[in-house]
């Protein structure tokens, strides 16, 4: 078995480097080289590009996330914050709380994008509920919203002003009396009030930060009660729509991976059929060069097939729902997992490998084809009936029989004059 995986990989890389059976020199190769790999390059790239193609789960339901962070926000006041977050008075302060994935589109007090962007050149469409959210969200950045932040913020200013004065004077307070128990003369006091003005002062204040402070709540409760405010505080309320989201943001996560490696394989599998279907026709016409590049493309295409094919067996649905069926029948054993993959990698490995040598490095099904179309069952080049050894690369074109001892073709199954079947010269 080993010698044949050996034999098998010394005919690649002969045929990966010679040009009907002439190995090319070392600039050439040098340059073919650089050829592939700047092909597998793009390649690679093509295969992210289209991968992005279809909408992501992220990108279809953009909303997701927000709605997520408000129902989970268990701290008191969690209405008027997030109204407050959302709604500035300063149009050019971009909004940390509107979702990123609109790539930083949004800014408070105007819109350079939306949700709809987000499906332009792309195969999919943004969920409706999540364009709802996006016309609620929009319509609380509203003038009467922004006229209500604009005076909380002047309260809350106030109260930090009346709140700085108190310590001031608390501060002198403290000291001033020390004096007085002291028995110090006015006159020669440090400080600029005397106790008994501080206390009033301090009352003062206290009032008007009591004052304030209804005040400021009153506006909260007006901030949270517009129409604009309830409609969308009531949107993020609705369960139902909230589940429809997350299962159908769960049901796109689950499918997603599996439909990236589809639009994959749906853009290698051209080229590898092109790549291969050049290649026996450069063999059958004696195209040297065109059949060595051609040989070279198909195998660069087949090297990212075989990766996302594995990838597939990783990641697609087909593991997870085997994930799935596991943590069903075993529970909290996941390292049963681990074995299960350790186990089917190598399996499916070996599919593929006895699969090329089958359908692409079949040693037989090449000999069939070139016996019938006259060719050399070694070089491809055109021979005649007659010849024993092909005039071009001298390989022998017959065998002796083990049961008859006529000369037959080589690499095909059976003798043509007794039909047994023949040992197999690899």
């Amino acid at each position: 078995m080993f010698s044949r995986f050996r034999r098998a990989i010394g005919r690649f890389f002969n045929r990966s480097r010679r040009i009907n059976h002439k190995p090319i020199n070392r600039f050439s190769l040098i340059i073919i080289i650089l050829v592939d790999l700047f092909i597998l390059f793009n390649v690679f790239a093509g295969l992210d590009d289209i991968s992005r193609w279809p909408l992501s789960p992220e990108k279809t339901y953009p909303c997701r996330s927000e709605w997520i962070s408000y129902r989970e926000d268990t701290a008191e006041e969690k209405d008027y914050r997030f109204i407050n977050q959302l709604v500035s008075s300063d149009s050019d302060t971009q909004n940390p709380r509107l979702p990123a994935t609109i790539n930083q589109s949004y800014y408070r007090g105007s819109y350079y994008g939306s949700y709809q962007d987000l499906g332009r050149g792309h195969l999919g469409e943004v969920s409706e509920i999540c364009l709802q959210y996006e016309s609620a969200l929009e319509a609380v950045d509203s003038l009467d919203n922004k006229t209500i932040i604009s005076r909380i913020n002047d309260i809350q200013a106030e109260i930090s002003s009346f709140t700085r004065q108190n310590a001031d004077i608390r501060q002198q307070y403290d000291s001033t009396l020390l004096e007085e128990i002291a028995g110090q003369p006015r006159e020669q006091s440090i400080n600029a009030v005397e106790a008994a003005q501080a206390r009033r002062e301090i009352e003062q204040n206290d009032q008007a930060i009591a004052q304030r402070e209804a005040t400021l709540e009153t506006l909260k409760t007006e901030l949270i009660s517009t129409p604009e405010s309830q409609t969308f505080l009531s949107l993020l309320s609705d369960d139902t729509r909230f589940n429809q989201i997350d299962n159908g943001y769960q049901r796109a996560s689950f499918w997603y991976p599996s439909i990236q490696l589809f639009f994959q394989g749906l853009f290698l599998l051209p080229l590898i059929v092109v790549a291969s279907g050049v290649n026996r026709l450069a063999e059958r016409r004696d195209y040297g060069y065109i059949s060595l590049i051609s040989w070279h493309l198909f195998v660069i295409f087949c090297i990212p097939l075989v990766w996302k094919i594995f990838e597939f067996l990783q990641f697609g649905f087909l593991i997870e729902l085997l994930i799935e069926f596991l943590e069903f029948l075993f529970g909290g054993l996941r390292f049963l997992i681990n074995y299960l993959q350790i186990l089917l990698i190598p399996a499916i490995g070996f599919g593929v490998i006895k699969f090329f040598q089958r359908f692409v490095f079949n040693t037989r099904l090449q000999a069939a084809n070139r016996v019938q179309s006259g060719r050399c069952v070694n070089c491809a080049k055109k021979i005649r009936k007659r010849d024993l050894h092909c005039p071009h690369c001298s390989y022998s074109q017959y065998q002796e029989c083990t049961n008859c001892h006529n000369l037959t073709y080589r690499h095909l199954p059976h003798c043509k004059h007794c039909g047994t079947e023949q040992t197999l010269e690899l």
